[in-house]
């Protein structure tokens, strides 16, 4: 996609649209995830179309239907379609179940509500979803907090905690997805980096929770679980950390998890195609959010948008950590905005990559804290699915949630002080 020469501010509108509309949707009807965000979607892709340069309709079709379809859109939209069928067939031949009592059965009770952060951080990596791993422990720290004095705010913080850091984190979350291929990088590459800027905020994490639970002692009890069913997380992490292609390692995943199914309890063949066409078609909306906002992207750099913000950052940052700042600033705004990280990422991920070259940014950090600031964002606006999904869980307000929101607050510290401090320090530019 070419960069236009000349700035135009007008160009923008549609990423103004996009946000507006969906903001002023979620303040109308008091819930933000009630109104789908193709609305927005498609009502930005129809402005872009119609304050396009003077050329003719079918040419600007033709110029949105190749950003739609840019490679790193195509690559996206392929791992979003295998990551949500291994998510799926892994859930169906019970690996979360298997996970959470694993984990419950050789956890001390007095570290109970450490186990639940450390299984959290564990599943959401292993899953790449963090509403699905909140919906999987949820209603065991709700029993938690009922069988000891802890609040249920604690207990539902700390699964929200755990999500986030494999949302942060996992090869196949679609946050990371979109932060790798925006930012033309290497999974394993960014993974590393990333995991060094964050991995103090986990431990700091599991500090302060030992702390504030001392003393409290829980009787959860853990049901019975295959060992052989937690061997597909296990794989797909092992295979992602040695580097292995992320198409490969998704496939894998699925392949081994079918085999497991398949091998060792009640299930069919049938169910196992069932489970890949459920898992895919719930990848539906995100990945045509992806191809809509990839020709929007295009549209406001063919005319002059990216150039104009570029400009605009220009005359306020003076330094790479600035240039630095203004990407977690703007990815922030965005996910404040769109109460959806991985949109946020797609959305800000062209401009972000632009500022990036412009201030000699590795691809590696700028990956890194499109990522983490998008989870902290995420992680603490109480009208996102995560906490929404917590709270209703715990039933109580998603407000309650926040001020145990450790990880994804620590997590905004330690980008903050990679920026400050130049952290990682890379001997070659990837």
């Amino acid at each position: 996609m070419k960069q236009s020469a000349q700035a135009n501010p007008l160009s923008l509108l549609p990423f103004i649209v996009f946000l507006a509309t969906f903001f002023l949707a979620g303040m109308i009807t008091g819930d933000f995830y009630q109104v789908s965000m193709l609305i927005p979607a498609v009502l930005a892709a129809i402005t872009s179309l119609l304050i396009s340069k003077k050329i003719s309709l079918s040419s600007r079709v033709e110029q949105f239907a190749q950003g739609a379809g840019h490679p790193d859109i195509m690559i996206m939209v392929m791992i979003f379609l295998l990551s949500g069928a291994f998510s799926a067939v892994a859930n169906g031949i019970g690996s979360v179940d298997s996970t959470v009592n694993f984990a419950l059965t050789y956890l001390p009770q007095n570290m109970i509500i450490v186990g639940i952060f450390i299984i959290g951080s564990f599943i959401s990596l292993a899953m790449g979803t963090s509403v699905g791993t909140i919906s999987a422990l949820a209603p065991i720290a709700v029993g938690i907090s009922g069988e000891t004095e802890l609040p249920t705010a604690i207990t539902v913080a700390t699964v929200v905690g755990g999500a986030m850091f494999g949302d942060n984190l996992s090869i196949i979350s679609d946050t990371t997805i979109a932060a790798v291929r925006t930012q033309k990088t290497e999974m394993k590459d960014k993974f590393k980096t990333n995991f060094f800027i964050v991995m103090p905020a986990a431990f700091i994490t599991i500090g302060t929770l030992f702390v504030i639970t001392l003393g409290s002692t829980s009787t959860v009890s853990a049901e019975s679980f295959e060992w052989v069913n937690i061997l597909p997380y296990l794989g797909v992490l092992i295979a992602a950390l040695l580097g292995a292609n992320v198409l490969a390692v998704l496939l894998g995943g699925i392949l081994l998890a079918g085999i497991i199914g398949l091998t060792t309890s009640d299930y069919s063949l049938m169910k196992f195609m069932e489970q890949i066409t459920s898992g895919m078609t719930g990848m539906a909306e995100l990945i045509l959010l992806t191809i809509i906002l990839g020709g929007i992207v295009a549209m406001i750099q063919n005319n002059g948008g990216i150039q104009f913000i570029m400009n605009a950052l220009s005359k306020g940052v003076r330094s790479k950590k600035g240039a630095e700042a203004s990407i977690a600033g703007l990815v922030s705004t965005t996910n404040l905005a769109t109460a959806n990280n991985t949109i946020a990422i797609i959305t800000t991920g062209q401009l972000v990559k632009q500022i990036s070259d412009n201030y000699q940014i590795d691809p590696r950090k700028s990956a890194s804290l499109l990522d983490i600031f998008s989870c902290t964002i995420q992680g603490l606006i109480p009208y996102g699915a995560q906490l929404l999904t917590a709270a209703q869980f715990g039933e109580i307000s998603p407000l309650a949630i926040i001020p145990y929101s450790f990880y994804p607050m620590l997590i905004a510290v330690m980008g903050t002080i990679a920026i400050s401090t130049n952290f990682p320090r890379f001997k070659t530019s990837s």
